[in-house]
């Protein structure tokens, strides 16, 4: 146990690029979730150089968004660069990250927040995905390649709702500027030992305006892990330094929570994330 962590003090991150269809309901929700459980917060928008009313609609809702703040790129540096953005201006103990498009219920972060204690990585995994055939079975195939070259051992590495203790994710920051920033901040804690807990949360339709992950942008992504596989894991660090307040051991959970740690270190395909909660099916 991290005797020294807060819990009821958080830093919710938003990438938002061209969001201004959803943006507004996006800071409604997070205010209103975030006031229900924490008692100090704040919730990161980083505009990452749109086009759009983006940066108008914020200036409209922000009377009534007090722990919202704006931050803008010049121009579009990407999903990772958006994200590193907000995770070195984050100012509280833990750090979570969600999308703009309102695809999950940020009550559920009390739920990850609640193993933030034990846990330097929380990680959710979506139930019921609510995108296209297509979409997940594509998911399903990268997300066996990263476990499989690079280790995340994650079953979603891409689900967009994670909570970081601080002094994890000082060492996990991101170079990727693109859609790959997921993967190499999950081969990286698990190089640096970092054990992980996924938990499953619910997963809804894109509240309005248009998906930024186009079919386009697959072979981009799997181009950037065979050479990130090739540069940082076969010819790069297995095990890298641990700082004392790391958790290096496998903990055990309990049953209620639903969760699976994940093993720093797998030695075999069983140690795979692969049970369900019962009477749902998560989608490939």
């Amino acid at each position: 146990m991290n005797a020294t962590l807060r819990n009821d003090s958080i830093s919710l991150v938003i990438p938002a690029y061209n969001e201004a269809a959803v943006i507004a309901q996006a800071i409604a929700e997070a205010e209103a979730s975030l006031a229900g459980r924490f008692a100090e917060f704040e919730i990161l928008v980083i505009d990452d150089g749109s086009y759009d009313n983006t940066a108008g609609v914020f200036q409209r809702v922000r009377d009534s968004a007090p722990n919202t703040r704006l931050i803008r790129h010049g121009f579009n540096k990407g999903y990772g660069a958006a994200l590193r953005t907000g995770f070195e201006a984050a100012r509280f103990p833990l750090v979570a990250f969600t999308d703009a498009d309102c695809q999950f219920d940020l009550t559920e972060l009390g739920t990850l927040v609640a193993l933030a204690d034990d846990y330097p990585i929380v990680a959710g995994y979506r139930l019921d995905r609510k995108d296209t055939a297509k979409r997940r079975f594509f998911s399903w195939g990268y997300n066996r390649m990263a476990r499989t070259l690079l280790g995340t051992r994650v079953r979603d590495v891409d689900c967009a709702l994670k909570v970081f203790r601080r002094e994890a994710l000082a060492q996990l920051l991101p170079e990727s500027r693109g859609f790959f920033v997921n993967t190499e901040m999950m081969t990286r804690a698990r190089q640096l030992g970092f054990p992980v807990i996924e938990l499953p949360v619910t997963h809804r339709p894109r509240a309005s305006g248009e998906s930024k992950v186009s079919l386009r942008e697959i072979p981009k992504t799997a181009t950037r892990l065979l050479r990130f596989w090739w540069s940082n894991v076969v010819f790069g660090p297995k095990a890298l330094p641990v700082t004392p307040a790391v958790f290096q051991a496998r903990v055990v959970v309990p049953i209620a929570t639903r969760g699976r740690v994940v093993d720093p270190h797998p030695s075999s395909e069983s140690d795979l994330p692969v049970e369900r909660p019962a009477q749902r099916q998560e989608a490939a």
